[in-house]
């Protein structure tokens, strides 16, 4: 893995990490009883936006570390991946 692989996963980890988050804890307009006008009563009320990216940072973190140690100490190789195909036929 180089530098731009290492980059480009830790990038899609902590999308997906951020993705799955988003949704838990979250409390709509209706449930709080605060609809701001022009805005759907499911819109979120207090989405928390900085404290779930920063929780996404470090689950990404700790991921990017474990997935890194299997590519680079060889416990998954290329000639591996490649050999997945034959599972499938």
């Amino acid at each position: 893995m180089n530098l731009t692989g290492g980059i480009v996963l830790y990038a899609v980890l902590w999308f997906l990490t951020l993705f799955i988050l988003l949704p838990i804890g979250l409390i709509s307009q209706d449930e709080a009883g605060e609809v701001v006008p022009g805005t759907h009563g499911g819109a979120p009320h207090n989405p928390e936006l900085g404290r779930k990216a920063l929780w996404a940072t470090v689950i990404s973190a700790v991921l990017w570390v474990g997935c890194a140690y299997l590519i680079l100490g060889g416990a998954i190789t290329q000639e591996d991946v490649i050999g997945w195909d034959r599972l499938i036929r």
